[in-house]
């Protein structure tokens, strides 16, 4: 079983890593935007070829 010691660690983690992590975002924002402009796309054509891909499998079982 997991502790309360464990458990109250665990949460601190988790806050601290979001609150970093929120923190680092937002610090590389504008260099984001500027090197991945069009990134969009490419998550785009990823979730087609993995639908084409699952609709292949499902059309020849």
């Amino acid at each position: 079983m997991i502790s309360t010691g464990q458990l109250i660690f665990a949460l601190c983690f988790v806050v601290a890593f979001v609150i970093v992590m929120i923190f680092s975002y937002r610090k590389d924002k504008r260099l984001h935007k500027k090197h991945y402009k069009n990134s969009f796309w490419i998550l785009v054509g990823f979730l087609v070829f993995v639908g084409a891909l699952l609709l292949i499998k499902w059309y020849l079982k």
